[in-house]
């Protein structure tokens, strides 16, 4: 039996996406190679590769009952100094997300978060105070808005990080 990582999550679509996560590799942040731009919708599970069907049927019946919406990405804040992380927040679309999230999280019976349910972007994380500092600063500006009609289910892959297997439509 093996056991499988995954993460479900909001893409944020082209240019953007790119646009964000080559941002985020300026700022000196590795993880930017194996980590798409996102706003995270399931944080990491694990679970038995047998399970994985079971979990893309909850995800794939709970998305068809979540209508699509507008997000917009605005500005940035820190969760610091309880994590260094610096993020591009959801302006728009923010409740929205919450409620799809409750319901993915409903839907595989996910245990209780061990932080409350905050959607962002994240752009620098574990890195010294002057780098979290100069993304916060250079993307403080930063706006861009998208229509969300999907979210993926993204399986972990120890070389290659984070990578979307299967993708799920959001009611019309």
């Amino acid at each position: 039996m093996t056991r499988l990582t995954f993460g479900v999550s909001i893409a944020v679509p082209e240019p953007h996406g790119t646009l964000l996560r080559e941002m985020r590799a300026s700022f000196g942040d590795q993880l930017a190679e194996t980590i798409p731009s996102h706003v995270t919708l399931l944080p990491p599970h694990e679970i038995d590769d047998h399970e994985l069907d079971e979990v893309c049927a909850r995800l794939d019946k709970a998305a068809s009952i979540v209508p699509s919406f507008r997000m917009r990405l605005r500005g940035t804040d820190t969760f610091r100094p309880v994590s260094p992380v610096v993020y591009v927040t959801v302006n728009a679309g923010y409740v929205a997300t919450e409620v799809l999230a409750g319901q993915l999280r409903q839907a595989i019976r996910a245990p209780r978060a061990e932080f409350p349910f905050h959607p962002h972007v994240t752009v620098a994380h574990h890195l010294d105070d002057a780098s979290l500092d100069r993304a916060n600063d250079t993307l403080c500006d930063y706006e861009c808005e998208f229509r969300v009609n999907e979210f993926a289910l993204y399986l972990h892959d120890p070389r290659a990080g984070w990578e979307p297997q299967r993708w799920f439509g959001l009611a019309p």
